[in-house]
């Protein structure tokens, strides 16, 4: 018998040992590994492989114009889940689905039947109607749920589309601000979750677990929806009248760069952009369009010739013989013949091109490209939408004098219209250059709380208040004495600048007969509230100037807008100079206290109204001292005894 020493024994059992240590150990290192490491991991793990979850969407935010007025909300319409494991009848519940949503049985069998914890019907089964919501709840299927869900409603129709955009089917922003701010405005979803076996019923011992949608943030912009609807108004009656290829206008607040209103044509309901023309939904032209700005961009070249004291509006003069020659090339004035002598305020008044393209050349290549690209030309303005342009500008090494001087008077450069807004913004509100903007708040909709107030961005100071005060007054000549007369409107001080810019062909030459005609205007001349640009791509059965087509547009939409934002008249302003056909209104005069035989005795281009019984005038509207087109109709109130109501 073989003998064993004790201390091999003792070697064997600190062996075991050992290893029995170290076998423990790795269990309690695994098991204290999965408990206090990826346990939470786990339990979520199978948490996921014994609960099922219906998703519930969140509220989409309200836009709200600045005035807290609804431009886009959400109106109910639940969508249809199918958890098909719940499903005690498929083919009775395939057909009767089917019937409901209108698709094929086919189809509907498929979904009941289909091997998955929670199936959608698209699109037919999303955001269904009344109709179909009632006809599901009275069903009462097996495994069929009904979860909350909307769709966006725009209470406007087609009114500023290309600005507020519109949603998909899922409530996600495709355009617009829906798209620009959809992280803000879409929120975040909640859930149903309950418990099922290996087949996939339900648990009915276990409670569900439900958490709650959190709904989107709503957002106040700077649109005035009164001020939106004369733009809409305006262009609707410029479309019936001259059915042009296009058209687009915009009103901003000079003072901070806020966006009033914006609107273009041809439009689209966001409710249903899918009938309508991706090129024009997905074309915002105040924003996106590129073109030759014509006259209105001489604006700038004035700004420039002030600010650099090359030029005196009042005491410099010049002779317009109806062009001027540049590097043997021939630039012809709009009129034919010329302006002949005048100054340079009559130059501005005239909108008459040898004149810019003398102030431009005493500026030079350097200074006034200088001021264009300080005014906001050539780069993106910034504003919070999708799909603005850029503009074109001469490159620096290709300005030679013709295009010097072209450039002055606004031909041979592209700019968008946005552009042009806040660079005439800048030039009459004191030389300050803003960014555009849209966005003005978000508010907690449960709260109503301010939760972010978007402030104005100030870009730069191109011009001093010398200056722009003299821009001021010398477009506001423009309106009352020069080609921008009817922009004008009585009771407001009204600046402004017409543009008849001629379009380029696909081969590259300028086409007859085809012009965008434009007009800028702002108002009160003295402390500009607005800023309204209007252009009209290519009018038919008219004159294809700005100062026919554009400026009265523009006239009717500052004086609208100036009375809704109830910004007050003025008075030391320029009395418009009226040539024939044109009549100045009448001053309305003090009626009240007279008797009814006295009228005789005033000369009046007025047409009269009496309401009322008796010999005395005892009230009238319109009240003394306002003027009113020749012709108007006065009301007067009449009563027995005079002084008494």
């Amino acid at each position: 018998m073989k003998r064993v020493s004790t201390v091999t024994v003792r070697k064997r059992l600190v062996t075991v040992f050992l290893v029995g240590l170290v076998f423990f150990a790795i269990i309690d290192f695994r098991l204290g590994y999965v408990q206090f490491i990826i346990g939470d991991q786990l339990m979520e793990l199978a948490d996921e492989s014994w609960s099922r979850d219906i998703k519930f969407q969140p509220e989409r935010g309200y836009i709200l114009d600045r005035n807290g007025d609804i431009l886009a909300e959400n109106v109910t319409a639940p969508s249809v889940v199918i958890v098909p494991r719940q499903v005690k009848d498929p083919e009775d519940t395939a057909k009767k689905i089917a019937a409901v949503l209108e698709i094929s049985y086919e189809k509907a069998y498929e979904k009941v039947t289909k091997n998955s914890s929670s199936v959608d019907i698209r699109p037919e089964g999303i955001k269904i109607t009344d109709k179909q919501e009632k006809a599901l709840r009275t069903l009462n299927l097996e495994g069929v749920y009904l979860a909350k869900d909307s769709k966006r409603h725009y209470p406007y129709g087609d009114d500023l589309a290309h600005v507020l955009g519109f949603t998909g089917i899922d409530n996600q922003g495709l355009m617009g601000l829906e798209l620009y701010y959809d992280d803000m405005l879409k929120g975040d979803e909640g859930s149903l979750s309950f418990y099922s076996d290996a087949k996939g019923g339900r648990l009915e011992q276990l409670a569900d677990s439900y958490t709650p949608p959190t709904d989107g943030l709503d957002l106040k912009t700077t649109i005035d929806s009164r001020v939106q609807t004369i733009l809409e108004r305006e262009l609707d009656l410029a479309v019936a009248k001259y059915n042009p290829d296009g058209a687009l206008a915009i009103a901003v607040n000079p003072k901070t760069g806020g966006v009033l209103g914006m609107t273009s044509r041809p439009n689209f309901n966001p409710e249903n952009y899918q009938d309508a023309d991706p090129d024009i939904y997905n074309r915002n032209l105040p924003i996106w369009s590129t073109y030759e700005p014509g006259s209105t961009f001489k604006i700038i070249t004035l700004a420039a010739a002030l600010e650099e004291g090359i030029v005196d509006l009042d005491e410099d003069e010049f002779h317009d013989p109806g062009h001027i020659e540049v590097d043997g090339t021939n630039l012809h004035c709009w009129k034919d013949g010329g302006h002949g002598h005048q100054t340079f305020l009559e130059v501005v008044q005239n909108s008459c091109n040898p004149g810019f393209v003398t102030l431009g050349q005493e500026l030079g290549t350097d200074k006034l490209f200088t001021y264009i690209k300080d005014f906001g030309f050539g780069i993106k303005t910034g504003i919070d939408l999708q799909g603005e342009g850029n503009g074109i500008l001469f490159k620096p090494e290709n300005v030679g004098p013709v295009e010097l001087a072209t450039t002055s008077f606004g031909q041979g450069v592209s700019v968008t219209p946005i552009q042009q807004v806040m660079a005439v913004s800048a030039a009459v509100n004191g030389g300050y250059l803003y960014e555009p903007f849209v966005a003005k708040e978000w508010v907690d909709p449960q709260t109503k709380k301010v939760v972010e107030e978007i402030e104005p961005v100030l870009k730069d100071r191109v011009i001093s208040e010398s200056t722009s005060k003299e821009i001021r007054r010398a477009l506001e000549s423009v309106v009352a004495l020069g080609s921008g007369k009817p922009a004008y409107v009585e009771g407001y001080r009204v600046g402004g600048k017409t543009g008849t810019a001629q379009k380029v062909g696909p081969d590259g030459r300028y086409m007859e007969n085809n012009h965008i005609v434009s007009f800028i205007g702002f108002a009160p001349a003295d402390d500009p509230e607005i800023v309204v640009y209007v252009a009209v791509d290519n009018p038919k059965d008219t004159l294809q100037f700005g100062s026919v087509v554009s400026a009265p547009i523009v006239g009717s939409i500052i004086g609208d807008s100036l009375r809704a934002l109830g910004v007050e008249p003025r008075t030391g302003g320029m009395d418009k100079e009226y040539q024939w056909p044109e009549e100045p209104p009448v001053e309305v005069p003090d009626l009240t206290g007279l008797k009814k035989g006295d009228l005789t005795k005033y000369m009046m281009n007025l047409t009269i109204e009496a309401n009322g019984t008796g010999d005395y005038i005892i009230d009238q509207a319109p009240a003394a001292g306002t003027k009113v087109e020749a012709g108007s109709k006065i009301r007067i109130f009449l009563s027995e005894n005079k002084g008494t109501d």
